[in-house]
């Protein structure tokens, strides 16, 4: 099964389902389920703005499924401000950005460590 890796608090973000758009500067034709990695790296700004506790979120490791069931492309920044309450960043890196559509969203009930890799990858358990 493919796998997604995100800096945290991202993959939080989206097992809370206040995230429901990942938003990416690439496109990719995949679609379906896939692993939600927590990379090492932490995004300081959302940790703050969500009030978070960094300490407590799991870095490095597999923490939940989601699936992706459609694409937008934001090719203005207009566009992509209409949808700031689904994805929850506030400038595009570039245009055009890509936002998959996520649902089925579930937290594995074990994390599973992991190195992560760039785009999706290939996560064989």
């Amino acid at each position: 099964m493919k796998a997604l890796s995100m800096m945290q608090p991202v993959p939080e973000l989206i097992l809370e389902k206040k995230k429901t758009i990942e938003t990416r500067t690439w496109k990719s034709n995949f679609s379906g389920e896939f692993y939600l990695h927590a990379s090492n790296s932490i995004m300081k700004s959302m940790i703050e703005r969500f009030d978070m506790d960094k300490e407590r979120l799991i870095k490095g490791a597999l923490v939940g499924k989601a699936q992706i069931t459609g694409l937008k492309v934001y090719n203005t920044v207009e566009e992509f401000k209409k949808d700031f309450d689904k994805h929850l960043v506030e400038v595009p890196k570039k245009l055009p950005t890509y936002g998959y559509i996520l649902d089925n969203v579930q937290r594995l009930e074990k994390p599973i460590k992991l190195k992560g890799k760039l785009n999706f990858f290939e996560v064989d358990l």
